[in-house]
Parts: structure tokens; sequence; C-alpha cells
């Protein structure tokens, strides 16, 4: 699969709902259903303010001429070897999670009663999650995976639970068939990709890494509670 491919399949999801990228969906998803790369769908990717920057940074610190190479563009999604020659100071690595829970507003109003569930709902659904294949319908699929919770003190990962994803939108389809056991990544009620084994342990790895770093955060503004470990995640 190309760069340009596997990017499609990660940032189409809150694409077509709006919340970043440019305004035409349908033009992002048409390439990615062709697999192509051209000037048309750089000038698409640019308009990522979040994604775009980060790709950049990645490719910069490894020396690679294309923000758009494949193993870049993995490894701000889902996570690889590459992060590690692109970290800051304080341990954030241009990963998608550390956008997440570290760099948008979300985490800061989990104290905020009035604003804990929506944030919460956002902050679980902008990551990008793993989930095991239960049954793939066609259409949708249904997997189970962790939520995240927030116990008052700290963002965590619940008990596993089923849910529905769908697998295409507007009759195109950019994933293979599923068989239950597979592991597959989610991005806003949408099924991303399969996951290798190599590319689960990643996600997890590298997800774990920020939350812990949030929950630091949180902990040291309440006064303190810097030393409050991240969730383990299995």
């Amino acid at each position: 699969m190309t760069g340009p491919a596997l990017f499609v399949r990660y940032a189409f999801a809150p694409n077509r709902l709006g919340y970043c990228g440019p305004a035409d969906a349908g033009a992002l998803l048409e390439y990615g259903a062709l697999g192509r790369v051209d000037n048309g769908f750089r000038a698409l990717a640019r308009q990522f303010e979040g994604a775009w920057p980060q790709l950049r940074r990645i490719a910069a610190a490894t020396g690679t001429a294309d923000p758009l190479d494949r193993e870049v563009v993995e490894a701000y999604w889902i996570g690889n070897r590459l992060l590690d020659r692109a970290g800051d100071a304080g341990g954030g690595l241009p990963h998608h999670s550390f956008a997440v829970f570290c760099l948008y507003p979300w985490a800061d109003l989990l104290d905020d009663e009035r604003s804990t569930a929506q944030a919460l709902r956002v902050l679980d659904q902008c990551r990008i999650r793993w989930g095991q294949v239960m049954a793939d319908t066609g259409e949708q699929v249904v997997v189970e995976s962790r939520p995240l919770e927030w116990d008052g003190l700290r963002l965590l990962l619940g008990s596993p639970r089923q849910e529905t994803a769908i697998r295409g939108f507007d009759g195109v389809d950019l994933i293979e068939p599923l068989a239950p056991g597979d592991w597959v990544s989610l991005h806003w009620g949408w099924v991303c990709d399969r996951l290798t084994p190599a590319q689960l342990v990643a996600l997890r790895h590298y997800s774990a890494h920020h939350l812990r770093l949030v929950n630091e955060r949180l902990g040291q503004r309440r006064g303190g509670r810097a030393g409050i470990s991240g969730p383990r995640i299995q």
C-alpha cells in the first residue's frame, strides 16, 4: 500500500465528519480508492492542520524526502521506529495520540463535570483505537475494543466491549474482507485497516506513552500528582 492510500484510510473518517482537512471529503476518498498521489492529493493532505506538520517533522528528523512516504505515514497514525528519532524534550512524539491527548484541549475539560462526558467521547473516538473482529457483515464490522474511561483522576482503558464500525462509504470500500480474530484500527467509527502483530504492538505502545504523559500533566495541574502512572495496555 502506498503512503497516500494509508493516509486516506486513517484521515477520511474525521474529514467526512467535518472535523479536519479539506471540504471535499469525496475527493480524498477517491484518491484513497485509486491509491495514487499527485499535486492534487498533496494539496488535500496539506489541509490537515494537525497531521501534515507532524508528517513533515517525522520526515525531516529521519532524512526522508517525502512526508507521504509510507513509513512516515505509518509512524504518525500507528507508530514505528521513526518516531524515536523525532521526539521533543518533553517526551512527546509526533504520533496521533500525542495530538489527541496532549495538544488538543479535550483532556483539560475532563475535570469539569459539565463537559466530562463529551470530552471523554471525543478523546476516545479521535484516538486511533484497536479492536478484534467478531464479525464482518460486508458493510459493517463488529469489533471488541477497550474504551477510554475517566476515574476522576486519570484516563485509562476500560473493560472490552463490542461495538459496530463501518468499513466503507458511498460504495467505496478501502479494506479487504476481515475474519473473526483479526485486529483492526478504528477512527471515529470507521475501520481504518487490518493491523499486523507488529503494528498492534506499536499502536499500543505509543498510545500508552502519551496516556502516561497526559495523566502526569493532569496530576501536576491538580497539585503534586505527577507520580500517577499510566494504564497498563493489553
